[in-house]
């Protein structure tokens, strides 16, 4: 693995991939002894099963995680399951800084991935809840004053509305959520989400 491609450090020696070398791929083998395939995407490794998305593993900067793209919806008995962040409705990591970590926990590793296969067997998906944030009013202020942006906006996906959403409403001030909005406005114009540039 050289890294996601994500930043200029990708297939660096700086690539933060180096520093969790030996736990990627005790992680890899532990996915691939269960029977899922590997793919790269979205710049990681992705284990799937039958063409459905099982699992990622990837590297940050202080820790590597195992995430599972339906984790809401599994049991946890050993309770290794986190959320990946505030945002996060769906998906559930499982962080490790030391290989032994993941040596210790491999049969709980097994335990969830083979759940998570019988998950994507049986096709139980865990609907998203309706993010509950409001538009920021600067923003409805601008949809007033240029429909072609509102236009633009509701075309978009909603996890790439949400996006927008919460970057520009994480400012606390009404004069840094503007600065925000007319940085956004080519973005949203151009069809893109808040990550796509």
């Amino acid at each position: 693995m050289n890294g996601c491609g994500r930043c200029k450090l990708g297939g660096t020696p700086q690539c933060k991939v180096h520093a969790w070398h030996n736990e990627l791929d005790l992680l890899r083998s532990v996915a691939l002894n269960c029977g899922l395939t590997e793919e790269i995407k979205w710049g990681a490794p992705c284990y799937t099963y039958n063409q459905k998305n099982v699992l990622m593993i990837s590297a940050l900067k202080e820790s590597c995680v195992m995430s599972f793209f339906n984790g809401a919806v599994m049991t946890d008995p050993h309770g290794l399951l986190q959320k990946a962040g505030n945002n996060s409705h769906i998906a559930r990591i499982i962080r490790f800084t030391q290989a032994k970590e993941i040596s210790l926990q491999q049969d709980a590793l097994k335990e969830l991935i083979f759940q998570a296969i019988e998950l994507e067997k049986s096709g139980v998906k865990k609907i998203p809840e309706k993010p509950v944030e409001s538009l920021p009013v600067e923003l409805e202020q601008r949809f007033q004053a240029m429909p072609e942006l509102k236009a633009a906006f509701y075309a978009l996906t909603p996890g790439r509305q949400r996006g927008y959403i919460l970057h520009i409403s994480s400012a606390q001030k009404s004069a840094t959520r503007e600065s925000r909005i007319n940085k956004c406005v080519p973005g949203i114009l151009a069809g893109k989400g808040f990550h796509d540039y």
